[in-house]
Formats: structure tokens, sequence, C-alpha cells
């Protein structure tokens, strides 16, 4: 998917993948070193949307006095 954004959930894919080679043990030392490359990248994109969509989240989950409330999420369910 080079060239190509993907979507969290084609990150997370192919971070399952990524383990599951290295799992394995069969991949040669070079390939381990790019892919556990490729893995940390990924994570920290991941982590990066995770936490937009947090903020997103609490923004828009304001109180009375327009300040930010945070709720667990079973709360904001219930809502």
């Amino acid at each position: 998917m080079a060239g190509k954004k993907m979507t969290f959930e084609q990150q997370i894919t192919r971070l399952e993948e990524i383990v599951a080679a290295l799992e394995q043990g069969d991949v040669q030392l070079a390939d381990s070193l790019a892919l556990f490359e490729e893995g940390t990248k990924l994570i920290a994109a991941c982590t990066k949307q995770l936490d937009q969509a947090e903020q997103q989240v609490v923004k828009l989950m304001k109180g009375p006095d327009g300040a930010p409330v945070e709720q667990p999420f079973e709360a904001a369910e219930e809502m």
C-alpha cells in the first residue's frame, strides 16, 4: 500500500501481520529489522490517531459551562 494512506484498521491489520511474521522466527535478520521499523512507525501513527480521536470525544462532551467534562465511555453510552 505504498503511496496510499492506510486507514487505522489497515494499519492494525498490517501490525498483526508483522507480529505474526516476527513470532514465526523464520525471517532473516535484515528483514526482521525492517519489519520492526515498519511496526514502530505504524504504532506511532495509530497512537497519534487514537490521541486525536480522544481529544475530539472530550471536546464534544462539554459540561453546562462549556468546559470539557471527561466521562467514562460507559456513562457516555447511557446519555
